[in-house]
């Protein structure tokens, strides 16, 4: 497919897509949050920041992935536009930010939709000095167009999947040169570099993967572990459950969880989605407690067997409070979530068959010894009934999880160290 068949497509498509962002921000209030920023149709403001450093995380993933890069960028004094495309990704951008916010160092905006157009107002309008792409976001028009506006472009911590690298390879020309233009690549491990390579970037280096950099919240982690504490019992987090997941998981908790057994902590991914989960742990006959209806050092009563995590930018705190992690996303063909905020946490991990978008650190904690790999929800919550019952099993575990993230840690310097001098 060629760039001007893709951008037209785009450009008749955009009735469709305002449409698609009513319809999403009814469910979501906060998606449709300054709507005309979704086609660059910023009035009459004059720009909030000079000449700033422009990162984009497109969800909350990439925006707490991005968090020690952003940061070592502020280090410097300079400013930071932050872009995202999920309600989530820009509230947790809110969240670790706030103080650079209110002082107008950095600022938040949705990335447009990909027409040629609203991208060329986008550069028009902020004039960053360079762009920073986290992970897998590489828009035809967005790299196009930042060339005309001479702002280089990295993709950082980069990484491509056997599936998504197939997908690319079917968009042909557009794909190749996207990811040819592209100033520099960045890669999390040697197979992404080679995928990426193989979709036409040139010269992709090995990096790391930002996400072992994060900087756990010392609070969060201290009112975990003291909450963990109080509770006098153990804990058992069901982390990141996805579309498809849930069911499975509550069934096989109905069916294996003992009386006066472990609290489950079952956190889904998407706020969207609390009320559908909660109704479906009180349909199984589940006595569950909603974390957003808990008053700050309220007492667990003990009849509780599930507390669903419906709040946002708690999930530290989550994990310092388990003493077992079950990392979703990975039970269905989604391809996993990120294990390693867990892992850094010293917590035991299991995670599912599907871990394609992070193959490379799942393979390597099970390798470790940090994680567990098993087939399905109900071999997960086995397994870890079993670690919870295994003191011996648990501590290893925990050293592993340590060990592991320590080893993994120095790419966001590596970063810093190829890009500099676009600063």
């Amino acid at each position: 497919m060629s760039r001007l068949l893709y951008s037209l497509l785009m450009r008749l498509s955009a009735p469709l897509l305002w449409l698609r962002m009513r319809r999403r921000a009814r469910q979501e209030p906060s998606y449709g949050a300054y709507p005309k920023e979704r086609f660059a149709l910023y009035g009459d403001q004059p720009a909030p920041l000079v000449r700033p450093v422009w990162i984009h995380a497109v969800s909350l993933g990439e925006t707490r992935a991005a968090q020690p890069l952003i940061r070592a960028v502020l280090d410097r004094g300079l400013p930071v536009l932050l872009t995202h495309t999920t309600a989530t990704g820009r509230a947790e951008g809110g969240r670790l930010f706030k103080t650079e916010i209110d002082s107008g160092q950095l600022h938040q905006a949705w990335l447009p939709y990909d027409m040629p157009g609203a991208i060329r107002r986008f550069y028009g309008y902020f004039a960053p000095r360079c762009g920073l792409l986290i992970e897998t976001e590489v828009w035809p028009n967005v790299v196009a167009e930042a060339a005309s506006h001479n702002v280089r472009l990295a993709l950082v911590s980069a990484r491509l999947s056997a599936r998504s690298a197939r997908r690319a390879a079917r968009l042909g020309t557009l794909a190749k040169e996207a990811f040819g233009a592209l100033d520099a690549v960045l890669a999390q491990t040697a197979q992404d570099a080679q995928r990426l390579r193989d979709v036409g970037a040139r010269d992709p280096q090995v990096v790391g993967n930002l996400k072992f950099d994060i900087a756990l919240p010392v609070d969060q982690i201290a009112e975990g572990r003291a909450w963990r504490q109080a509770l006098n019992r153990q804990v058992l987090a069901i982390a990141s459950t996805r579309e498809g997941e849930d069911e499975g998981f509550i069934a096989a908790l109905k069916r294996q969880l003992p009386a006066g057994g472990p609290l489950v902590l079952l956190i889904p991914r998407h706020p969207q989605r609390f009320d559908n989960v909660a109704a479906m742990l009180t349909a199984a006959g589940m006595r569950v407690l909603r974390r957003s209806a808990m008053q700050a050092g309220e007492a667990v009563p003990d009849d509780v067997q599930v507390i669903l995590g419906d709040t946002l930018g708690e999930m530290p705190r989550f994990y310092a409070a388990a003493d077992v992690a079950i990392v979703a996303g990975s039970f269905a063909p989604l391809g996993g979530q990120n294990l390693i905020e867990a892992a850094a946490c010293g917590v035991p991990v299991i995670v599912g068959p599907h871990t394609f978008n992070f193959a490379q650190a799942s393979d390597d904690a099970v390798e470790a010894g940090a994680a567990l790999r098993v087939t399905d929800a109900a071999d997960a919550i086995r397994t870890a009934l079993a670690v919870l019952a295994d003191q011996a099993k648990q501590t290893a575990m925990r050293t592993a999880a340590e060990q592991f993230t320590a080893a993994h840690t120095g790419a966001t310097q590596r970063v810093v160290d190829h890009i500099s001098a676009w600063w």
